[in-house]
């Protein structure tokens, strides 16, 4: 199965734009809002080697980046690929 992290903040539109796209698609991930949990906050920095905007996307423990770079994964027809690989 494939495993999706988002870390999100309420009202972000960007956040919103990626759980579109996954939900579209079918996926089920987990999300974890910072500002709801500030602590996680530091955690997704470390993950994403120091990225500190939102959302932050993992598929699978890879870092794929924001919402931008999902809809690009998206457009170049590379996204399908990482959602099914079940590593």
């Amino acid at each position: 199965m494939t495993k999706i992290t988002l870390y999100t903040k309420m009202f972000c539109p960007y956040c919103s734009g990626a759980k579109y796209l996954l939900q579209k698609k079918g996926q089920k991930f987990e999300e974890i809002d910072i500002g709801r949990q500030p602590d996680q906050r530091a955690i997704m920095m470390d993950r994403s080697l120091g990225a500190y905007t939102v959302p932050q996307i993992f598929i699978n423990d890879q870092h794929v980046g924001g919402c931008d770079e999902l809809y690009a994964l998206e457009k170049s027809g590379k996204l399908d690929g990482l959602l099914a690989n079940d590593s």
